[in-house]
């Protein structure tokens, strides 16, 4: 079982407490807005998916895991980040994260990123990751550059997306980068 903690924040497996509040952040239509789910999202399609993620083992080549983002004091689940070792490379993931409204803004984010990319780059000794996000995503641009991430790719128009051609920049970070940036 995957656990990872930072100074206020857990990193952890989803549980069945978590359903009615992630079937609630999921089905805020903002942020839903950049993400690949509708909102509303039901609480079924939230159970189906807690219960796939409960069978999951971390770093399976090719398939994606999600961490429950829990604040250690007081509140439960306030969101979540992912991971996907790459199919065709194990030695690269991508990494994608969300957080509730009412959570967003405070830090949190940037936090559990920043946990989820030391565990990627010193425990599981991983060459590359990659992000990439909605040009209209600023928050999420920001928050990869706050931790280092560095806009590799800017594709217009590439993603068919909610009913719209959508445009995406791509992030990327080398675990040399990492280590740099972390070892003072």
């Amino acid at each position: 079982m995957l656990m990872l903690e930072t100074p206020r924040l857990i990193l952890r497996p989803f549980q069945d407490s978590d359903l009615e509040t992630f079937a609630a952040y999921r089905s805020d239509p903002e942020v839903a807005r950049y993400q690949g789910w509708e909102a509303p999202y039901s609480v079924e399609k939230a159970a189906e998916f807690i219960a796939e993620m409960r069978q999951k083992q971390p770093a399976i080549q090719g398939e994606w895991y999600q961490l429950a983002i829990e604040l250690k004091h007081g509140i439960r689940l306030m969101g979540d980040c992912a991971f996907h070792l790459l199919a065709h490379d194990p030695r690269q993931a991508e990494i994608g994260f969300t957080l509730a409204r009412q959570h967003q803004g405070h830090g949190y984010a940037t936090e559990a990123v920043t946990c989820l990319l030391d565990h990627l780059f010193r425990d599981l000794d991983l060459h590359r990751v990659i992000a990439s996000c909605d040009v209209d995503n600023h928050a999420s641009a920001c928050l990869m550059e706050r931790v280092g991430m560095r806009r590799e790719g800017h594709f217009l128009e590439n993603i068919w997306f909610k009913g719209a051609w959508g445009s995406e920049y791509l992030y990327a970070l080398l675990q040399k980068e990492w280590t740099l940036r972390w070892a003072s």
